[in-house]
């Protein structure tokens, strides 16, 4: 027999009744019935109820085994009584009989117990994280990582990409400031960085003729953490093709994507039909540029109805330009008390409250509700009411001023609104490509020219579109959004050095500079490069979402804390004084 064991503990059944066996496992809990211990022995693969009573030659040392003891015990498999089977489990038909055990590791007291479904404090799970991980939840979404990644280089494989490393040491990127700096024992004084993303390898590699690349990459950035992202290290499905438009990228990628979300969704719907929205429309229906296409609401600009109205806030709000006013449509939202709550949500992001209007019934008919319907008078109000599509029991709210300033708000508005009414349809995934993006903006201080987005993006219209005035100008740019987070970004790639130096130039950077700052890619571009684009899909947050997880952390095997810290590893640490030496470094007190 085996030294550790003859099955696992998810193997167990019926037609083993009578067998010798061996298994080994935690103990991850132990119930005492009058004389009669029994213990359920963990594995990765699942549980098995194993027994002992006096009669058992080890019973003594069988009573001194405590939880997430680590044990192996021989045996002999039982079937139990008819009215003890448990269905909920694969070995619950039966039970081992003890007739040996092992202590393969004690543990000593736990500061968290790994049975049953406690809430312990993050810095307690990360600090003891190989604890966490031996529950149920947190073995079931590393499983759900692993399978999911083995899906998507199975899908990629079948659509003809290969699979290529790119550095992990390389330059200081362009943008720099998020960078990991490594220094270089070899070169005193210089530093290597850790790649934010394979970006310009992977375009390189287009330049270098092949075709197809994909890789399950790992990208370094130091970032601040959110519930969605990791502060220090993730992982992203990155693919680059040669000679493809943007609708080539898409349909590429959707299939991929869908048929992941399709196979690991756990029965939730998957939408087939993938709209394409521009940024400015997005940001104007959903106030973000990652929309919850589950939600039905769309926003509105109602701007007309109030201008020159009773209601002077909105009125002189929009004398100035560049102003609006925009409607967020609450179907069965017509209640003074939702209203106030909504009132309340707005105070708490820093405004002095919503505008509101609710339509109710008032015997004789339909009578507008809230102190801008008294305002404005029932002629507006009912034009509002119109365009909106509402009725008997529905509300709208509204925020003005000049939509950069507001959008954020009201598109959260429009997330606490849908979530409180049960109009967001929580058992689907609801996808759409942001497409369009503006490649410039204008800083209205200062007047200057600067990239909005990506300066990489081939412009739409090509040199041409550069001849034209900035601040029109939409790159070949694209994000997949999917409930409301950000699942993919990507581009149709510039790969034209007169129209990369033009697009610079816009931008205040002269030829000199960009050349010194992205020589690689410059140099490169200058023999023959084709036509590539590709995208970036986010390994971490594809996993939450199929996880039915709110925070990245819980599908991350060993993340770090909200701090960017590693508890169980005391990562950052103090280095020696005789590593800084030999790299010719000092720390330099940062002043208290």
């Amino acid at each position: 027999m085996h030294a550790y064991r003859s099955h696992t503990c998810a193997e167990l059944n019926k037609s083993n009744v009578g067998d010798t066996v061996r298994l080994s496992g935690w103990v991850h809990r132990v119930r005492d019935h009058g004389g009669l211990l029994f213990i359920d022995l963990r594995d990765h693969y699942g549980v098995t109820q194993v027994m002992a009573d006096p009669d058992s030659p080890v019973f003594a040392e069988i009573e001194k085994v405590r939880s997430e003891w680590c044990i192996r015990i021989d045996g002999n498999v039982k079937a139990r009584d008819e009215s003890l089977v448990n269905a909920k489990i694969p070995t619950g038909e039966i039970e081992v009989f003890i007739r040996d055990i092992e202590v393969l590791g004690k543990s000593e007291e736990l500061p968290l117990m790994v049975f049953g479904e406690q809430e312990y404090p993050e810095e307690t799970r990360l600090r003891y994280r190989y604890l966490d991980l031996r529950r149920e939840k947190m073995q079931k979404n590393m499983v759900l990582r692993s399978n999911m990644i083995q899906s998507i280089r199975k899908r990629m494989w079948d659509k003809g990409f290969n699979e290529y490393q790119t550095p992990i040491i390389t330059a200081s990127s362009p943008e720099g400031a998020r960078d990991f700096l490594v220094p270089s024992r070899l070169h005193p004084g210089k530093f290597y960085a850790l790649p934010q993303a394979p970006q310009q390898f992977k375009q390189l590699m287009m330049v270098s003729g092949f075709d197809k690349y994909f890789q399950i990459a790992p990208c370094f950035r130091d970032e601040d953490p959110r519930a969605d992202r990791s502060p220090t290290d993730f992982y992203q499905l990155d693919l680059e093709m040669s000679f493809v438009t943007q609708q080539d990228v898409f349909d590429t990628i959707q299939p991929v994507m869908q048929g992941v979300f399709e196979e690991f969704g756990q029965g939730r719907k998957v939408d087939s039909e993938w709209p394409q929205i521009s940024y400015k429309d997005a940001a104007k229906w959903y106030g973000t540029d990652k929309p919850d296409l589950r939600n039905p609401i769309k926003m509105q600009d109602c701007s007309e109805h109030f201008r020159g109205s009773g209601f002077a806030i909105f009125a002189s709000l929009l004398e100035n330009e560049g102003t609006e006013i925009r409607a967020i449509p609450a179907p069965s939202g017509g209640s003074r008390k939702f209203c106030d709550r909504m009132n309340k949500f707005a105070q708490g992001e820093g405004l002095p409250g919503m505008g509101y209007i609710f339509w109710r019934d008032q015997g004789q008919g339909m009578e507008a509700a809230g102190p801008l319907a008294k305002n404005i008078g029932p002629e507006r109000t009912e034009a509002i009411r119109q365009q909106l599509g509402l009725g008997v029991g529905d509300a709208a709210f509204f925020l003005g001023g000049k939509p950069k300033a507001f959008e954020s708000v009201a598109g959260r508005a429009r997330t606490v609104i849908g979530e409180e009414l049960g109009l967001t349809d929580k058992d689907r995934f609801a996808f759409a490509w942001i497409v369009d993006f503006p490649i410039y903006e204008k800083d209205e201080e200062t007047g200057r020219i600067d990239f909005e987005h990506n300066p990489f993006s081939m412009p739409q219209g090509g040199m041409d579109a550069l001849l034209s005035d900035p601040l029109s100008v939409k790159g070949y740019q694209y994000d997949l959004a999917c409930n409301g987070y950000e699942l993919v970004s990507g581009a149709i790639r510039n790969h034209k050095p007169e129209i990369m130096f033009k697009a610079f130039e816009i931008a205040g950077y002269g030829k000199e500079e960009v050349e010194k700052r992205f020589g690689g890619m410059v140099n490169a571009f200058q023999y023959g490069a084709p036509p590539h684009g590709g995208c970036a899909a986010g390994i971490d947050r594809m996993v939450m979402l199929l996880a039915d997880e709110a925070n990245i952390r819980e599908v991350i095997m060993f993340p770090m804390n909200q701090r960017a810290e590693d508890l169980m590893m005391s990562a950052p640490s103090e280095p020696m004084s005789d590593q800084l030496m030999e790299l010719g470094l000092r720390v330099i007190p940062q002043d208290q």
